[in-house]
């Protein structure tokens, strides 16, 4: 894949993310905030200080997400009606990103785009 069709796809993706992430601060009590950074980076702050940050990695052509539970890398889809899928175990970026989510707020989340 070229470095500039990828960066198309994750820069769709961050997009993505950022109005779910949106749609749930507007629909729940959330205790967190996030910044959508230069360079493809959303960095999610909690009210422990503690961080979530996904960003693109072009030299990998993955996105990449830290969390306290650990680090996560996400290739693009396969296709039409893909997702983003982690590399070690396939689950979906959305699935992994919720889970990280509600382990560092103490809330049970779910994330659709």
């Amino acid at each position: 894949m070229e470095e500039r069709e990828f960066l198309a796809l994750a820069d769709a993706e961050l997009a993505s993310i950022e109005g779910a992430l949106e749609r749930l601060q507007a629909a729940t009590d959330a205790d967190w905030d996030f910044e959508i950074k230069p360079g493809g980076i959303i960095e999610l702050d909690f009210a422990d200080d503690s961080k979530i940050i996904i960003n693109r990695h072009a030299a990998a052509r993955e996105i990449w997400v830290a969390a306290k539970s650990g680090g996560f890398h996400f290739k693009p889809p396969a296709g039409a009606g893909a997702h983003w899928q982690d590399t070690r175990d396939g689950r979906s970026l959305a699935a992994v990103l919720a889970r990280c989510i509600g382990a560092q707020s103490g809330k049970p989340t779910r994330l659709d785009w």
